[in-house]
């Protein structure tokens, strides 16, 4: 865990990024007092899978699939 000064964090945020991607867990403090911790954002990539939402759609119109009335008609 690496613990910096909001100043520090203002001048070598780039840096501090890069640290936090790599695992790093960043702290920004003013002072003693803790501010800001500086984490990665998890990826989604992995958490779908087809089939995934089978069984959750309760109910489904007997006409879901029926033309609508007028969609082809443009209106100006």
């Amino acid at each position: 865990m690496t613990r910096i000064s909001l100043a520090e964090a203002r001048t070598n945020f780039s840096e501090l990024v890069h640290k936090a991607l790599l695992g790093e867990e960043i702290i920004i403090a003013d002072e003693q007092q803790r501010l800001i911790k500086l984490v990665p954002v998890p990826s989604a990539e992995g958490k779908r899978r087809p089939g995934s939402g089978a069984g959750q759609l309760r109910h489904m119109a007997d006409d879901f699939d029926a033309p609508l009335e007028n969609a082809y008609e443009t209106k100006f």
